[in-house]
C-alpha cells in the first residue's frame, strides 16, 4: 500500500507534514501552512494580500498562533496555551495516510466563537479522526475576527490609508481560494468541497452562501447551529466604528449610542489604530462589546460580517428571501437544548425581550409567551430565536436555489443530560469530529454508553461526509421545503420527523419577519 508523502509541492513553496501517532495512526497533517501575508502593520484591516513565496522546505508540524484574545480560550490542555498573533492566517490540512488513486472530497471547517474567539488549535477541531474514517481531507483554516476582522473602518479610508471591510469573511474565502489552488497535491479534489462551520463558523457558512466571490469556491454547505441573523448592518458598523476608535482615544469613557461629538478626522483615526498595540485593540473590543449592550441597538453583536451593500449585498436571510443566494446544496440545523450552555456558561445570548421590540402584534406577543410559560422556557425562547428560527427561515427560502437538507441534534450522553446540559450548543462537534475517541470526549462516552456514543458519530460521520462525496446525505433524509419541512432528528436512531414544534416555528417567523421591518 503505497503511502501519502510528508513532503508536498504547494503553488508558494514545498512543506514537509507529519504522520500522526498514537489516537492519530494512519493520517499525516500538515499544520501551520501560510496560506496569506502576516496581517500586521499596513496590512491591518485590509483584505487578505498574497503570501511571499519561500524557498526551500517549511516545516509544517505544528498550529500556527490563533487570533488576539483573551488567553484563555487558547487553550489546547491543562496549563497548556497557543500563542496568538495577528500574524495568524495559516490553515492545516489533515489526510489519510493511505494514497487513493481517485481524489478525495475535501471539508474546510470554520470554527465558532461569537466572532470573538476561537482558533484551529483548539482540540475538538483535530480532523485526524474524521479523514481517517471517512476517507476524507479536512482542512481547518484560522481567520480573523473582533476588531481585526470585522470592526469597519471603510469609512474613514484615505490615499494614504485603505481600510478593508470584512476582513475576517475575506480570509475564509482565501483560505477557500488556496484549497482550490492547492488541495490537490494533497489528493484532494477541488471539485469537492464542502465548507461548514459551528455557531458563528456556521453562521459564516450562510454568509459565504450570500457573497457573490465565494461563488465557484464549493459545492456544498453544512452549516451546523448558525445564528443567521449575526451580523452588521453598515449604519449600525459606522457607528460601532466611531465609538471603537473614541474609545482607544479615551478608555474611560461613557457614552450612549447619540453621536454629539464632530465626526473623526481620517487621518487621526489611521494613527490611534495603527499606533494602537494588540493588547489595546483587544481592551478597547472588550469595552465596545458592554456598549453595544448596554446602547440598545438591532443588532446584539459589535463583530460579525458587514452588510456594506458591495461584498456582501444582504444580510443571509434576506438574501435566501430574495433568490440571490449561491445554489450549492446545504445541510443545517440545531441542537434540542441549544440555550443551555449560554445560560450556564456564557451569558452572551440577548434577552427574549430584544426579539419583540418591532412587534406591536399583542396576538404575537400572547402566543409566543403562551408558548414558552416557564422559567426554563425562556432559555429555549432565546435560543430558538437566535439560532433556530432565522436557520429555518433560511433554509425554508435557499431550498428553492438547491436542495436543503435540515437536521436537529438531540443526542447528549447521559452524563450532560443527567446535568440538565443535554444536547446543547457545539456538543454536536463530539460527533462530527469523532471526538468521543479523544481525550476530551472519551469521559462523556465512558460515564454513559459508548456504543450509542459510537452510533451517533457514526450517523453524523457518514451523512455528513456522503453529502461531500455526492452532494446527498443519505437515502432516509428527505429534502426541507416549505411543502415539505421534513427534519432528520439525530440520536441513537436517527428519525425522520415531520416540522418537529410547528407551533412554535410558524409563531416566531412571524415576529421575526416583523423583527426584520422594525431594522
Amino acid at each position: 500500500m503505497a503511502l501519502q508523502n510528508t513532503v508536498v509541492e504547494l503553488a508558494d513553496g514545498t512543506i514537509e507534514g507529519k504522520r500522526g501517532r498514537g489516537l492519530a495512526k494512519g493520517t499525516v497533517s500538515w499544520k501551520g501552512i501560510p496560506f496569506a501575508a502576516p496581517a500586521v502593520g499596513e496590512l491591518r484591516w485590509r483584505a487578505p494580500q498574497p503570501v511571499t513565496p519561500w524557498e526551500g522546505v517549511l516545516e509544517c508540524h505544528d498550529y500556527g498562533p490563533v487570533p488576539i484574545q483573551d488567553k484563555l480560550f487558547t487553550a489546547r490542555g491543562p496549563n497548556t496555551f497557543q500563542p496568538t498573533s495577528e500574524d495568524c492566517l495559516s490553515l492545516n490540512v489533515f489526510a489519510p495516510e493511505a494514497v487513493d488513486d481517485r481524489p478525495r472530497p475535501v471539508m474546510v471547517f470554520n470554527y465558532g466563537g461569537a466572532y470573538i474567539l476561537g482558533g484551529t488549535s483548539t482540540p475538538i477541531y483535530d480532523g485526524s479522526f474524521l479523514a481517517r474514517a471517512r476517507d476524507v481531507i479536512v482542512v481547518t483554516v484560522n481567520y480573523r475576527f473582533g476588531p481585526f476582522g470585522f470592526l469597519d473602518l471603510s469609512g474613514y479610508s484615505t490615499a494614504e490609508r485603505t481600510f478593508d471591510s470584512n476582513a475576517g469573511l475575506k480570509d475564509m474565502i482565501a483560505g477557500l481560494e488556496w484549497v482550490q489552488r492547492n488541495i490537490a497535491a494533497f489528493g484532494g479534489d477541488p471539485d469537492r468541497v464542502t465548507v461548514f462551520g459551528e455557531s458563528a463558523g456556521g453562521s459564516a457558512v450562510l454568509a459565504l452562501l450570500s457573497t457573490p466571490a465565494a461563488e465557484g469556491l464549493f459545492a456544498g454547505a453544512i452549516a451546523q447551529s448558525p445564528a443567521a441573523d449575526l451580523v452588521v448592518r453598515k449604519q449600525t458598523a459606522e457607528l460601532l466604528a466611531d465609538e471603537y476608535v473614541r474609545l482607544l482615544m479615551d478608555p474611560s469613557r461613557r457614552a450612549g449610542a447619540e453621536r454629539t461629538e464632530p465626526p473623526l478626522d481620517p487621518a487621526q483615526v489611521a494613527a490611534v489604530v495603527d499606533g494602537a498595540s494588540p493588547s489595546q485593540l483587544l481592551k478597547a473590543a472588550h469595552q465596545l462589546l458592554k456598549f453595544t449592550a448596554k446602547a440598545g441597538l438591532s443588532e446584539p453583536m459589535p463583530f460579525a460580517p458587514v452588510v456594506d451593500g458591495q461584498y456582501l449585498p444582504l444580510p443571509p436571510v434576506q438574501a435566501a428571501m430574495e433568490g440571490s443566494t449561491l445554489p450549492v446544496p446545504l445541510i443545517t440545523g440545531s441542537n434540542l437544548d441549544e440555550g443551555e450552555l449560554f445560560a450556564r456558561f456564557w451569558d452572551l445570548l440577548p434577552k427574549p425581550t430584544h426579539y419583540l421590540v418591532g412587534v406591536h402584534d399583542p396576538e404575537i406577543k400572547a402566543e409566543i409567551d403562551r408558548l414558552y410559560p416557564g422559567s426554563k422556557d425562556q432559555v429555549r425562547l432565546s435560543a430558538d430565536a437566535v439560532f433556530w428560527v432565522p436557520t429555518m427561515i433560511f433554509a425554508e427560502h435557499h431550498g428553492r436555489r438547491a436542495p436543503v437538507y435540515v437536521y436537529r441534534y438531540d443526542y447528549s450522553p447521559p452524563l450532560l443530560k443527567a446535568s440538565g446540559i443535554g444536547a446543547t450548543h457545539a456538543t454536536e462537534l463530539f460527533a462530527v469530529f469523532g471526538m468521543y475517541r479523544h481525550p476530551i470526549g472519551a469521559p462523556l462516552a465512558a460515564a454513559g454508553n459508548w456504543q450509542a456514543a459510537k452510533q451517533v458519530t457514526a450517523a453524523v460521520q457518514s451523512r455528513w461526509t456522503w453529502f461531500a462525496r455526492t452532494g446527498v446525505p443519505a437515502e432516509d433524509w428527505p429534502r426541507y421545503s416549505a411543502e415539505n419541512r421534513k427534519v432528520l432528528v439525530i440520536d441513537k436512531q436517527p428519525r425522520v420527523h415531520d416540522d418537529p414544534d410547528g407551533p412554535r416555528r410558524a409563531a416566531w417567523e412571524r415576529v421575526h419577519l416583523a423583527f426584520m421591518e422594525s431594522v
